[in-house]
C-alpha cells in the first residue's frame, strides 16, 4: 500500500501532496522537509528506489516536477514507478503536456485526477479512458453549477 504521494520543484517547493495513512502535521513537515532534501542531493544518473525508515521511497522527475511515492517494504518498487508514470500520462491528457504552473494553478484537478486513479494508497482504475471520463463528468457537473449559480445571482434562475 503507498503510504503518501509527494510532487515538488526542483527547487524544494511541494506542489502536491496526498497521504493515505495518517500521519501527525508535524511529522509530515518533518517527512516532507526530509525526503525533498535526500532526493534533491542524489545524482541524477542513481536509481530512483531508496529505503527510507520502514518504507520504500520510489521517485522520477519529469520535467521539473519529481514525484515521490512512499510504498511498504514488500511492496513492487516497479508497480509503483507505474503508478507515477501513469498519474503524469493522465495529468499529460487533461491540461496538454504538463508544467509546473498547471499544478499550482490547477491543482484540485491533480487532486481529482489522483482521487480517480487511487483510493487509499491502492490503485483504483486502471484505465486511463475511464479516469479520464469521470474527471469529465466531474468539469460538467462543476460548469452547470457556475452557470446555476450565476443564472441565480441576476435572478433568472
Amino acid at each position: 500500500m503507498m503510504q503518501f504521494m509527494l510532487l515538488f520543484s526542483r527547487q524544494g517547493k511541494l506542489r502536491l501532496q496526498k497521504w493515505f495513512a495518517a500521519y501527525q502535521d508535524k511529522t509530515k513537515k518533518k517527512t516532507t522537509r526530509e525526503l525533498i532534501n535526500i532526493i534533491l542531493s542524489r545524482k541524477p544518473k542513481l536509481c530512483s528506489f531508496l529505503e527510507w525508515k520502514d518504507l520504500k521511497i520510489v521517485y522520477k522527475r519529469y520535467a521539473s516536477l519529481y514525484f515521490c511515492c512512499a510504498v511498504e517494504q514488500s511492496d513492487n518498487e516497479l508497480l509503483t514507478l507505474e503508478i507515477i508514470h501513469r498519474y503524469v500520462e493522465l495529468l499529460d491528457k487533461y491540461f496538454g503536456s504538463v508544467c509546473e504552473l498547471d499544478i499550482i494553478f490547477n491543482f484540485e484537478k491533480a487532486y481529482f485526477i489522483l482521487d480517480e486513479l487511487l483510493i487509499g494508497g491502492e490503485v483504483q482504475e486502471t484505465s486511463k479512458k475511464n479516469v479520464l471520463k469521470a474527471i469529465a463528468a466531474q468539469d460538467l457537473l462543476q460548469e452547470d453549477e457556475v452557470v446555476d449559480n450565476t443564472l441565480k445571482e441576476f435572478g433568472l434562475y
